[in-house]
């Protein structure tokens, strides 16, 4: 086992390569959970990773209800399946809270305060009721609950973790908010084993291989709750040993023929890079600062050529039509420049626009 057979694994395991996914639901369920802070980024995350998805298609589920966008793990946004909602925040939410209550006491968010915020935005809201940011701030200044500064952010994270609110369609380019009962009703509970175990199957098949240490980081779970679910989970799971890490994933990933170049856009803050602590897989040091620009955290898309990070990429959208801009970290070979312009083409048919040459004005 090498980092090239790792990195290989894991197109296939997150359906980079040789997706088996028809549609976004099944996308989002078989990650568990997609990192979504970028909105249109993860639009196409999640299309790359589907069988012929358009960017029309991935919106369409969120207005369906069948994705749903939260705040589950690590306080940061992601997609999730509307089944596994309910419990996944059952599940993660006390860790997330906990490592939060000194942002609430310097908010003035006490039991109270949050008690009031919720009944307010329960009639706000209710009856399936999907408001813009600023519509529900206007709401709650009205009930005169300040929502100066960051304030009003805490609010809307802690109702989202609370399972009260979660964020609905959007309407034009703004998103909203909505009841998360009336969105997406719960259709199971699961007991706290049982979540727990199958969230890290589900994170082990879904981006395995991986070590116990990128499941923690991954999930923000206490380590010996991540161990627990690790021990739970395992019995379906398979082992490899690189460099003294004990990597799992699925029996059934399979392997990937070496013949012709992979070559892969993915948007910035994609689950194929967040979705671990070690990313040295994918990623070589030496690269690591050209992907992640400044220190604001910002991820760049990368282009990715058989699982290895060779360069990074932006659009530019104009009316109907879509440039692409590339940059390549080192010289490409006839092949991968073959296979990077499909891979351009299929990002410009997800869009259902018009490719422009570079070039071109």
């Amino acid at each position: 086992m090498t980092e090239a057979n790792i990195a290989r694994f894991r197109l296939v395991s997150q359906q980079i390569a040789a997706s088996r996914c028809k549609d976004p639901a099944q996308v989002v369920s078989s990650l568990a959970a997609m990192q979504a802070q970028d909105y249109l980024g993860t639009l196409w995350a999640i299309g790359l990773r589907s069988v012929d998805a358009t960017e029309k298609d991935v919106e369409r589920a969120i207005a369906d209800r069948t994705i749903v966008r939260t705040w589950p793990l690590r306080s940061t946004l992601h997609f999730i399946a509307a089944a596994d909602v309910h419990w996944l925040l059952e599940l993660t939410a006390p860790r997330i809270l906990s490592t939060a209550s000194l942002r609430f006491e310097r908010y003035g968010l006490d039991t109270a305060v949050l008690a009031r915020i919720r009944k307010l935005l329960v009639k706000i809201l209710q009856g399936s009721q999907q408001l813009t940011r600023d519509e529900i701030y206007a709401a709650l200044q009205r009930a005169r609950v300040s929502v100066e500064g960051q304030r009003g952010y805490h609010i809307l994270w802690r109702m989202g973790v609370d399972r009260i609110i979660c964020f609905g369609a959007r309407r034009g380019k703004q998103p909203t908010f909505t009841l998360l009962e009336e969105w997406a009703p719960r259709d199971r509970k699961l007991d706290r084993d049982t979540a727990l175990a199958e969230l890290t199957r589900r994170y082990f098949v879904g981006h395995g291989p991986a070590t116990l240490q990128d499941f923690v980081w991954w999930s923000g779970l206490k380590v010996s709750d991540a161990k627990e679910g690790l021990a739970m989970a395992k019995s379906g799971l398979e082992s490899l040993n690189l460099n003294d890490h004990v990597y799992w994933l699925s029996p059934e990933t399979p392997s990937l023929s070496k013949a012709a170049p992979m070559v892969y856009l993915l948007p910035g803050f994609d689950e194929y890079l967040l979705g671990y602590r070690d990313r040295s897989a994918s990623l070589a040091p030496a690269y690591r600062q050209k992907v992640q620009a400044g220190s604001n955290g910002i991820f760049l898309g990368t282009i990715v050529v058989n699982g290895r990070v060779i360069g990074t990429w932006k659009r530019e959208l104009r009316k109907n039509a879509a440039r692409v801009t590339t940059n390549s970290f080192r010289p490409l070979t006839r092949a991968e420049m073959g296979a990077l312009e499909k891979a351009i083409g299929r990002y410009c048919k997800f869009l259902e626009f018009e490719r422009k040459p570079e070039g071109e004005k």
